[in-house]
């Protein structure tokens, strides 16, 4: 008797099928293009990313649907991250354009390597399988390893990528075998039926079940960069060049969020118990170290590192609260912050085109005399991080907070609050170096940025205060994935 091969329905992956064709073709003709036409590849990667949200929009499903067996699953939740990645990585994209010029690796390969690592993101968002999980994670961070390292010049970018590659090889190696003892424990590796399995067997395992959902806990700690499995994300956020760590802020925290949903609450929803503790002791070491070591950082990006070490804490209690307005406050949390950070290291990358490495806190002083702009559009995105209103910020941090209230944490709510005005110190200080202190020398000589970015930084600045007035816009979609 022969097996019958049953054809899966190939329609919800379509999006990735689209990037990974326009990917290849990317790879293609960027091999036959010279270095002064190589802004086609850049044309050519953004319609690739427009073409994937179409694609996205156009599968759309009104319930959910899966394929490939159930490891693949397309709902409301998938449908808003895949887009909000897309989109970002855009937005990374065109901000990178100028700065890789100008340290000579202005190279298809950088583009090619971030629609490989897009793609691992988009993969990871509709893993409805621990295998497929897996891929996707290991596509997205071979793919970082090597933007890391993209300016073989420097010795900075090489040291940060190893230190990189290892812990994050440790790290997929404790997931990976926590999902081996799952496996070993129930059978299957379908995300879905991993609870239907544990609860099937009246046996008692709860050791190897504790293992295993600690090894699951530890790996996911490790790519959203929780305490204390944050010691690589200083040290690649500074040592990267600013435009891999602009991707590295943005796009890869929401794929991380988007793992952390499948896998605890998809997958061991009825766990929540257990693993809702684990991630309590979590946010408050993030929230915790996050902000208290920033305040002594003289480097803007290890201080944004450790900003992004106590975001994550935030993120994190939005989660632990088990309930489908928490999953929503985290979810809308997370795209937020992205679109912040986005506007921080866009600032950033456009005063490197000066002619010189903007990237400590010094090299911001008197911005404002210089280029009031840019120092207006730096000040929202910190004011936004910090959570002062009008600001998304703001009503990211209170939807977290009352989330977290709601399931009679008064006392977690009132440690995150007390945190976060530590935290404003350490922004409050970059927009007193911008708007007091003297300008140093180099600051001197006027901007001259591409019109494109200008708009689209000017844009996704002003966004962070127009979500901040009209933040049902965004919420609405967050609590739509959920309900």
């Amino acid at each position: 008797m022969t097996a019958e091969f049953i054809q899966p329905d190939l329609m919800p992956a379509l999006p990735e099928m689209v990037m990974l064709g326009m990917t290849c073709l990317v790879l293609v003709v960027d091999l036959f293009l010279p270095q002064e036409k190589r802004g086609f590849t850049l044309l050519l990667t953004i319609v690739t990313l427009l073409l994937t949200i179409g694609a996205v929009v156009l599968v759309a499903p009104v319930t959910e649907v899966s394929s490939f067996g159930g490891s693949f699953v397309l709902d409301q939740l998938a449908v808003v991250l895949k887009i909000v990645v897309c989109a970002i990585t855009v937005v990374v994209f065109v901000y990178s354009r100028d700065y890789l010029a100008d340290h000579s690796i202005y190279k298809g390969e950088y583009y090619v390597l971030g629609l490989f690592a897009t793609l691992g993101m988009m993969v990871m968002i509709s893993a409805h399988s621990f295998l497929l999980v897996y891929l996707g994670l290991e596509l997205l961070s071979l793919s970082l390893y090597s933007m890391i390292a993209f300016n073989r010049n420097s010795l900075r970018a090489s040291e940060s990528a190893m230190k990189y590659f290892v812990l994050g090889a440790m790290a997929s190696g404790l997931l990976l075998y926590g999902i081996s003892i799952f496996y070993g424990i129930t059978g299957t590796l379908d995300i879905t039926q991993l609870t239907v399995a544990i609860n099937a067997e009246s046996w008692n395992h709860p050791v190897a079940l504790g293992f295993a959902l600690t090894f699951i806990v530890v790996g996911l700690s490790f790519k959203l960069g929780a305490v204390p499995f944050h010691m690589w994300l200083p040290d690649v956020y500074q040592g990267a060049p600013t435009s891999v760590t602009l991707f590295i802020g943005t796009a890869p925290k929401i794929a991380g969020f988007a793992m952390a949903i499948r896998l605890l609450v998809d997958g061991l929803g009825d766990l929540s118990v257990d693993w809702s503790q684990m991630l309590m002791v979590l946010a408050i070491a993030s929230m915790a170290l996050g902000n208290v070591v920033a305040i002594s950082q003289t480097n803007f990006k290890r201080m944004l590192a450790y900003s992004t070490i106590s975001h994550v804490g935030f993120i994190l209690l939005g989660i632990l609260s088990a309930t489908a307005n928490g999953y929503a406050s985290a979810m809308f949390y997370t795209i937020t912050y992205t679109i912040t950070s986005s506007v921080a290291f866009g600032v950033l990358l456009v005063l490197n085109r000066k002619g010189f490495e903007a990237e400590n806190i010094s090299d911001l002083s008197g911005l404002n005399n210089s280029n009031p702009w840019y120092a207006a559009l730096l000040a929202i995105a910190m004011f936004s991080m910090a959570g002062v209103p009008p600001t998304v910020g703001f009503y990211a941090k209170l939807t977290v907070l009352q989330a977290v209230v709601q399931v009679d944490m008064v006392w977690l709510a009132i440690v995150a609050v007390l945190f976060s005005v530590i935290g404003l110190f350490y922004y409050l200080r970059i927009i007193k170096v911008m708007y007091f202190d003297e300008p140093i020398a180099d600051q001197t000589t006027t901007i001259k940025e591409a019109l494109d970015v200008k708009i689209l930084l000017s844009a996704n600045s002003l966004g962070l205060v127009f979500l901040g007035i009209f933040p049902s816009l965004l919420m609405a979609y967050c609590i739509l994935a959920f309900s």
